[in-house]
């Protein structure tokens, strides 16, 4: 009698009554493979293991993996230091985190006046943080904001 860890090594063309039998002597399940081939390709194993630990597999991967958020960061234009630093500070937390920081500047009123201030204030952000991260996307109005995309690198 064959062993059932040596059902699987081996192969032949038999009709699948035969084929049912064969895994029903070995109390396992007869698994269509490549239904598409001539002859059908079929394997004998046991389904309900292979399903758990093709499950488990998938769990474990998707527990590695990291999904990146974007977080955004608002200023006006006449933010003042001690603001910006503390905004500089978070920014440096998100980006260690492997996320992705979206740095905008909402203009009110007069203040779209000061837009060339907006541009400088988000060059000095990222001109602040370029150890750690890049520009994805430069200073781009739109509306009356302004907004720039920081990546960040692998140096963080």
């Amino acid at each position: 009698m064959i062993h059932p860890e040596d059902v699987e090594k081996e192969h032949e063309i038999v009709p699948i009554e035969r084929a049912l039998e064969i895994a029903a002597s070995y109390d396992r399940d007869l698994v269509e493979v490549a239904p598409n081939a001539k002859p059908p390709v079929c394997k004998v194993m046991d389904l309900g293991k292979y399903m758990y630990e093709k499950k488990k597999k998938e769990k474990e991967a998707k527990k590695k993996q990291h999904t990146v958020q974007v977080k955004e960061l608002r200023f006006r234009p006449n933010t003042d230091d001690h603001d910006l630093e503390f905004k500089t500070r978070h920014a440096r937390g998100f980006l260690k985190d492997g996320d992705k920081v979206k740095a905008t500047v909402q203009f009110r009123g007069r203040d779209m006046l000061y837009t060339d201030r907006g541009k400088e204030l988000l060059l000095d952000l990222a001109e602040e943080l370029s150890d750690i991260s890049e520009i994805e996307s430069k200073p781009n109005m739109e509306g009356r904001r302004m907004f720039m995309m920081l990546a960040p690198t692998g140096k963080g």
